[in-house]
């Protein structure tokens, strides 16, 4: 959960962060924690994360480094860094290995955040990037069940079981959620999909 300062620090941090990507007409989506806070889930007490389009990146930088912010290029080739203080805010082009396109960045609607509109990625999209986030060496449930609980009624499960049946772990995800009663659109497509997965089948 968000402590008070901190808490109020990154909301500031992320309204003007904002608040220039605007102005510089830069298309963005709020992502992460701050988005599952946006949509009325657990708050976000790490950083801010915003998808933007590996084009407008550079431009980005350029309007957040002349606004003040310290900007930064990490080895990781799918995102950048910007610094407001103490705060940390990742720009993202390229989450769970998938580009963001104009596509992603349609998938949002915009939420009046502190007084502020505000583009939200999807609950859908928001639940995919966290499952995909899952493998052998990371598989923390812990993370994604708070989300999964407090979004569900946003989320379509259809969809999230379409776009992350590649991923064992994320269809083991969706087993212990339907046996929580955690998705309440499941139907048996999406049961035949998820049991399809955990028993490696291929559709004949």
């Amino acid at each position: 959960m968000v402590t008070a300062h901190a808490g109020e620090d990154m909301l500031l941090t992320m309204k003007r962060v904002s608040s220039v990507l605007k102005r510089t007409d830069i298309p963005f989506a709020l992502a992460g924690g701050f988005a599952v806070y946006a949509r009325g889930g657990v708050a976000s007490d790490h950083d801010v994360d915003f998808l933007l389009r590996e084009s407008d990146v550079d431009k980005a930088l350029d309007a957040l480094a002349g606004a003040g912010f310290r900007t930064e290029r990490p080895p990781e080739d799918w995102l950048a860094k910007v610094y407001d203080q103490d705060v940390m805010v990742d720009l993202i082009f390229r989450p769970v290995e998938r580009p963001v396109t104009e596509a992603t960045l349609r998938d949002t609607s915009v939420v009046r955040l502190e007084a502020m509109a505000i583009p939200v990625l999807s609950a859908t999209t928001l639940m995919v990037h966290k499952m995909l986030t899952f493998s052998q060496h990371r598989c923390d449930y812990a993370e994604a069940l708070p989300i999964a609980r407090s979004l569900r009624e946003q989320i379509d499960w259809e969809r999230v079981g379409a776009e992350t049946v590649e991923s064992p772990y994320a269809q083991a995800f969706l087993v212990l959620l339907e046996l929580l009663d955690l998705r309440p659109e499941t139907t048996g497509a999406a049961r035949t999909v998820a049991a399809r997965a955990m028993r490696r089948e291929v559709p004949g």
